[in-house]
């Protein structure tokens, strides 16, 4: 055996275990995960997974992020992960394609206390990032909407960050898929661009981790 073989199954069990040893989650955290499974059913797997969350959390304190962006909701699970660890008098700007979702979410930001540090902002994320011209600096993006849209959203998004901020874009490896050369099924052949526009772009710095179904952590040189 080498280095090459090291690596482990997730498990429930093991996952119990990743998250009591990490930042704990609020009774806020499970009561959106209830009322989405609760709302959307079987599209709740769209939920980031929870050993995700406290990474969310980590991330946004270690770049001290005072002005975020999401870019696909759903029912604000990592909204909620996020906001957590934004610094004093930061906010989030979520994009989504309705309130629909979002809305799902929104009492329990507003229980956990972060409510009034997020911001939805309803329509095409294509059409309505450019709005953040006049934000100010974007300090961490979190991208986990329409894959075909994410090289779009990257380059609108990029020119927007400041050096040193981060982009973590979401299900980058896609259970796999991204390696069957013969899958072309649009989601796959759009995230295999998307890995390769920003493993070839020399303004930043990635790393692709295997965590959930896969991220990249993408940091503006």
């Amino acid at each position: 055996m080498t280095s090459e073989d090291k690596g482990i199954t997730m498990t429930r069990e093991l996952r119990d275990y990743l998250v009591d040893h990490s930042i704990p989650p609020t009774p806020h955290h499970a009561a959106i995960v209830d009322d989405t499974l609760a709302a959307a059913n079987e599209w709740s797997i769209m939920q980031i997974p929870r050993e995700q969350g406290p990474l969310m959390t980590l991330l946004a304190r270690l770049v001290d992020a005072r002005l975020a962006v999401e870019v696909g909701t759903f029912t604000g699970y990592s909204a909620l992960c996020i906001a957590r660890g934004l610094a004093e008098g930061g906010r989030l700007i979520c994009f989504d394609i309705s309130e629909e979702w979002p809305a799902v979410g929104r009492p329990h930001w507003d229980a956990a206390g972060v409510g009034d540090r997020i911001e939805v902002r309803t329509g095409a994320a294509a059409e309505r990032l450019g709005e953040l011209a006049g934000e100010g600096p974007v300090d961490l993006v979190f991208l986990d909407a329409d894959k075909p849209g994410y090289v779009g959203y990257y380059e609108t998004l990029v020119p927007l960050m400041r050096p040193g901020a981060l982009l973590v874009a979401d299900n980058v490896l896609y259970s796999g898929a991204v390696l069957d050369a013969a899958n072309t099924d649009d989601n796959v052949v759009a995230l295999r661009a998307f890995n390769d526009h920003v493993a070839a772009d020399p303004r930043v710095d990635v790393v692709v981790v295997n965590v959930a179904d896969g991220l990249s952590l993408v940091r503006k040189r």
